[in-house]
């Protein structure tokens, strides 16, 4: 039957009847077809007016009628409107959707979305449900989306690790916007949690030092005393240079990225957290102190690239940091990392005479497990600028670690 759409508007149409009709379409998208009978509640005037109206009911005061398909059915037919309800609610206000079949669909396609990474790190990320709601809100929920970013997030991981490679550099290649893997991109989130998912890394830019990726690639270099490296390049020449003269010397994440030293294996390496005991070593002992690199706080990018090159190279490494909360923090990550030993930084090396309070919340020493607790105990921070005197004697000629 051929719908009347100017008689079906007076009868169903309107804004005042919208909810009504959008009511009437949730049961069709829900189920190709719905039960039968079925009550509809909360009706406004308007609302019960039209369905007693088209049903040949006596009007009622009632907010709720019992309705049934088969009987809105006959009555749009034999009043000549339209075939059936879901002609008359289609012709007023488009097609409905079936939503089980939509939603059935929409997960076979995310489902072939998931399984589509051929990069063994993103293919394992992308098989837990977390990693699959990021990259759903990251795709703006868009399967078509999603699948580029994939391919695009795929693209940047097959060129890692990289030989020293500027981060904006890698982004133009890779994908063809220089800006394409800043901070908070969505390359650049997909590819981080394929990269770090337990989030080792607190700062991306770490990550991507990591990897070779340079970003900021001259800030924050890494302090260095008598370092020792055997090859050619531009940077162990620097490095010879400064042992020399027994100096401090520089080295940016740009330089060791870019040109990595060759460095002497088997060297035991005094590290320290703040810079004033590395130029202490430089003012008392010059060219005769042991080698020592200074983290100065965090792992960043530099410090943490140079550690894992003499890591890599069989260097030994003893620690000694700040005696507070931070300090055994920071400690912690330097041990297990590089498997360090202590450096006069056990519990019988902490004797606080007087000294700023400890603040924060406490934290355990992983390499000794009585220092957290007399630490607490005693409630004084101890910092390396106030154990210079020890520090430098274990830097001078002929002295062991402890």
């Amino acid at each position: 039957m051929p719908v009347d759409r100017e008689r079906l508007r007076r009868l169903l149409g309107g804004p005042e009847l919208a909810g009504l009709r959008q009511r009437l379409r949730k049961r069709y998208a829900a189920a190709d077809t719905p039960a039968d009978g079925f009550t509809l509640g909360q009706l406004t005037a308007a609302e019960r007016d039209a369905l007693t109206g088209l049903l040949g009911r006596r009007r009622s005061n009632q907010r709720s009628l019992r309705l049934s398909h088969d009987k809105l059915d006959q009555a749009l037919h034999a009043a000549g409107l339209a075939d059936n309800l879901r002609q008359a609610l289609e012709c007023l206000d488009g097609p409905i959707v079936d939503t089980r079949t939509a939603r059935e669909r929409a997960d076979r396609a995310w489902a072939e979305v998931f399984a589509a990474p051929t990069h063994a790190a993103l293919a394992e990320t992308l098989a837990e449900r977390r990693a699959q709601g990021l990259l759903k809100r990251l795709a703006g929920r868009d399967v078509d989306t999603a699948r580029r970013l994939i391919a695009q997030a795929e693209a940047v991981l097959a060129r890692l690790p990289a030989p020293g490679i500027a981060r904006a550099r890698l982004a133009a290649d890779a994908l063809g916007d220089a800006h394409g893997l800043d901070a908070g991109q969505p390359v650049a989130t997909l590819v981080r949690r394929a990269l770090d998912g337990a989030r080792q890394f607190e700062r991306m830019r770490d990550l991507w030092a990591q990897y070779g990726v340079l970003v900021n690639e001259l800030a924050k270099p890494v302090a260095v005393l008598n370092l020792q490296a055997s090859g050619a390049g531009v940077a162990d020449r620097l490095i010879a240079t400064a042992r020399e003269a027994g100096v401090p010397l520089h080295l940016s994440l740009r330089l060791l990225a870019r040109n990595p030293p060759l460095w002497r294996p088997g060297q035991t390496l005094h590290i320290c957290e703040n810079p004033e005991v590395l130029a202490a070593a430089a003012d008392a002992l010059a060219a005769d102190s042991a080698p020592l690199v200074c983290i100065d706080g965090q792992l960043s990018a530099a410090p943490r690239t140079l550690l894992d090159q003499l890591a890599r190279a069989g260097c030994d490494f003893v620690y000694h940091g700040d005696f507070d909360w931070p300090g055994l923090t920071i400690a912690n990550g330097i041990m297990t990392r590089y498997g360090a030993r202590p450096w006069r930084y056990r519990a019988a090396d902490y004797t606080p005479t007087d000294g700023p309070p400890l603040t924060g919340e406490p934290v355990e020493a992983r390499w000794d497990d009585a220092l957290a607790a007399r630490m607490k105990a005693a409630g004084v921070a101890v910092h390396e600028e106030s154990q210079l005197d020890r520090l430098l004697a274990d830097l001078a000629p002929g002295a062991t670690p402890e």
